[in-house]
């Protein structure tokens, strides 16, 4: 009896382990976070977006993209309507980094290039790169190149001295990418408060947004000294989260090369998605985007994933169609058109009219006032008369 009991729990206790390694996969994805980091609206109706999947620490998270759950407004897009499954083909990076007289001290601006160094070497040869620096001016050292040689030449020519200007750093590197079609991304280093620039983080953020691109930041600090010394952690965290980007800490070279090699990777291994609205007017209204990662052996063979397959780590997201002069579904016809015009125009002119009538009426008033008859003219001057002799 006590060999058949242990046998029976043995067994139970079998199956619950097995039950519990069926599930390993799930609890492994946990700290996965999914981002969309990059809108492209310029082939509207057609949106192209960018999403990256990086584990707790940043790194890739390699996923199959058919778990890739998309809504728009709310509305599923079934996954024969979405194209592009596949990772960037082309990415093209602007180096934003703060050469202010701060980078001095404790070998800051030597890390720096460095990390800089070996991010170009990670390049591929599709890529491009560009440099900029900022202290109270901005520097374009380097445009936007595929040559590696050229950028590890603008690298070392960078030296440090005078105040901050990072916001201003960024709008010149989005003038940059201005035009750049693909994946388009901006890591930006700095080591302090911005204190000279004339634009602020929410100006950045809002171009951002409008044209499609993404800003990671680093916060560089001094070896040995205080982590939140000197560095607006909480601003450069909030600009990369409403920017598409991540934020990281380094202090010393080896975790800055590291932190640039992590951007590196997961900037090359992102995502690139695109469909067809289904709400295809240019109508200038914001719609929400979204994308979830289904779990594994989840994903719905329907439209989109629904219910327990549309659970897990997720990435809330939004963009304009534009449209200068909103389109309508229905165009007016032109009776309709020429009605409009007719009240507006009378809209315009009604105010002239009504002064028109009260400044009559007031002119009545005075001269009932003065006893004469307003409907009369008042009496002209006599022409005088010269006769003949």
């Amino acid at each position: 009896m006590h060999t058949l009991t242990r046998l029976t729990l043995g067994i139970i206790l079998a199956l619950n382990l097995l039950s519990g390694l069926a599930f390993a996969p799930l609890a492994q994805e946990e700290g996965v976070q999914v981002r969309i980091t990059q809108v492209d609206t310029s082939q509207f109706p057609r949106v192209t977006f960018f999403v990256s999947v990086t584990d707790a620490q940043g790194n890739p998270y390699p996923v199959d993209p058919s778990r890739l759950v998309i809504m728009e407004n709310g509305q599923p897009i079934a996954l024969d309507q979405i194209e592009g499954f596949g990772e960037v083909e082309a990415l093209t990076t602007m180096l934003v980094m703060d050469v202010s007289g701060s980078m001095n001290p404790g070998g800051k601006l030597d890390s720096a290039k460095a990390a800089a160094h070996q991010f170009v070497e990670r390049m591929r040869p599709q890529d491009q790169t560009g440099l900029i620096a900022f202290n109270t001016q901005v520097y374009t050292v380097q445009s936007l190149t595929s040559d590696q040689a050229a950028l590890h030449s603008a690298i070392d020519s960078l030296q440090a001295e005078d105040d901050t200007a990072m916001f201003n750093a960024l709008m010149a590197a989005l003038d940059a990418l201005e035009g750049v079609e693909g994946r388009k991304a901006i890591i930006v280093l700095t080591d302090g408060l911005d204190n000279s620039s004339q634009w602020a983080a929410p100006d950045v953020v809002a171009r951002v947004q409008s044209e499609g691109a993404s800003i990671s930041t680093v916060g560089l600090g001094t070896p040995g000294g205080d982590r939140m010394s000197g560095i607006d952690q909480p601003g450069l965290q909030d600009l990369a989260g409403q920017a598409g980007g991540q934020y990281g800490y380094a202090e010393d070279e080896e975790s800055l090369t590291q932190l640039y090699a992590q951007y590196s990777r997961a900037l090359q291994s992102e995502y690139q998605l695109s469909y067809i609205s289904p709400a295809a007017l240019r109508d200038g209204v914001n719609r929400s985007l979204s994308v979830s990662l289904a779990p594994a052996g989840a994903v719905a063979e329907g439209p989109a994933a629904e219910g327990p397959a549309a659970e897990g780590p997720a990435a809330e997201g939004r963009y304009n169609p534009g449209g200068l002069v909103p389109e309508v579904e229905q165009p007016a016809a032109w009776p309709q058109f020429a009605a409009i015009v007719g009240v507006l125009a009378l809209l315009v002119a009604l105010p002239l009219i009504v002064g028109g009538l009260r400044q009559d009426g007031a002119t009545n008033l005075k001269a009932k006032a003065a006893g004469a008859d307003p409907r009369r003219k008042p009496p002209g001057k006599r022409p005088r008369i010269k006769l003949k002799d």
